[in-house]
């Protein structure tokens, strides 16, 4: 079995060619996972190979082709992972896509992208990789966001997908936990990764064609770009992942920062939206 001897187990993590993913895997690994690191292209590898090598725990990191949209090649992945290291003891969800827009300026196959790949790549995932958990008492993180609780600005497609995923495993968790597996998710709030560039906004262009929304999206990018200059480390975002894969008692639902506490603390203590309201219409007036 490739997997050293003295590893704490085998963790398979979605989403590791950047961002919290790319430092997740290395932190796992320097932790004492044997970590299989699966990205859509092997082709982007390089930095999470170059992190890893310097870390000194690239023996522990095995590179894997996932695109967690396409069902075949999930179920395949996991069961290549089982076969090669024996067992699957963790699972961390983190592939995902950002989406900026309103639906008026959109259209539904936007929704329905976005929806795919943070959504139901998650569910599919999940569904290969239960079995193996069960029979490992292995634990299921998912990276969702604050926008899987509080509800942003022309952040509808995102955020809905992220509060699918919330509704999911808080469903899930407690059916997992009957047959040994614990399900817990992690919400990032504003991280400094490649995550922002790759939603691939002209901004000129989008504010030029936002029409009746034109001055409500300048607010918006203006406030978004404030708190993204101010925005967590990837490394500091990875850590809580790290933690509840070596935690004893794992929780449902972690922050990555204490600003990412504050911003879902509004919600969670939200009885009737007024809060969560009042706070997200100054982002766009």
């Amino acid at each position: 079995m490739p997997a050293n001897a003295t590893s704490r187990g085998t963790v398979l993590i979605t989403g590791t060619s950047t961002g919290i993913g790319l430092a997740a895997a290395v932190a796992a690994a320097r932790d004492g996972w044997t970590v299989v690191a699966t990205m859509r292209d092997p082709g982007r590898a390089d930095a999470l190979r170059e992190a890893a090598l310097k870390a000194g725990v690239d023996e522990r990191v095995h590179i894997k082709r996932l695109d967690v949209t396409d069902a075949l090649l999930v179920a395949a992945c996991v069961e290549d992972v089982v076969a090669e290291f024996g067992r699957l003891d963790a699972v961390v969800n983190n592939a995902g896509a950002g989406h900026v827009n309103t639906i008026e300026l959109g259209t539904v196959a936007d929704v329905r992208a976005t929806m795919e790949v943070n959504f139901f790549g998650v569910v599919e995932v999940t569904k290969a990789a239960m079995p193996h958990l069960r029979e490992s008492g292995g634990r299921l993180i998912t990276v969702t966001s604050v926008g899987g609780v509080v509800g942003q600005p022309f952040n509808e497609a995102y955020c809905a997908a992220k509060f699918a995923v919330e509704g999911f495993m808080e469903s899930l968790a407690p059916v997992a936990a009957s047959v040994g597996v614990t399900v817990s998710v992690v919400e990032p709030g504003a991280v400094a990764s490649e995550f922002v560039a790759n939603v691939g906004i002209d901004i000129p262009a989008y504010v030029a064609a936002a029409g009746p929304y034109a001055d409500a999206v300048k607010h918006y990018l203006d406030r978004t770009t404030q708190a993204f200059d101010a925005a967590q480390g990837v490394e500091d975002a990875a850590a809580p992942i790290v933690g509840l894969l070596g935690a004893e008692q794992p929780p449902f639902r972690v922050q990555t920062s204490a600003t990412a506490r504050a911003f879902t603390g509004v919600k969670l203590a939200d009885l009737d939206g007024s809060a969560v309201q009042s706070l997200t219409r100054s982002w766009v007036s």
